[in-house]
């Protein structure tokens, strides 16, 4: 029954209804939207798979906050660090 299941015949009735649901004027936009979306799927896989971190290590959410400077560590009238 499903022998021969795509004829020509049977895209060429696909390809017209598409057409007849979506319009010529939107189909050239939505095909160029598909294949920017497919290249940009194809580097991100692609730079994940050459990456050793995990993707949302690589990503920052913002701008870091800064970290105040330690103070320094007491230190006796010689140099050397106090004793514990």
């Amino acid at each position: 029954m499903l022998r021969n299941g795509l004829e020509p015949w049977h895209l060429l009735i696909v390809a017209l209804v598409v057409i007849l649901l979506f319009g010529s004027k939107r189909l050239p936009d939505t095909a160029r939207a598909l294949g920017k979306s497919l290249r940009i799927l194809k580097s991100e896989a692609k730079a994940m798979a050459s990456d050793d971190a995990p993707p949302s290590a690589t990503f920052t959410t913002g701008p870091q906050p800064r970290r105040a400077p330690e103070p320094p560590h007491p230190r006796t009238e010689s140099g050397a660090d106090p004793v514990r």
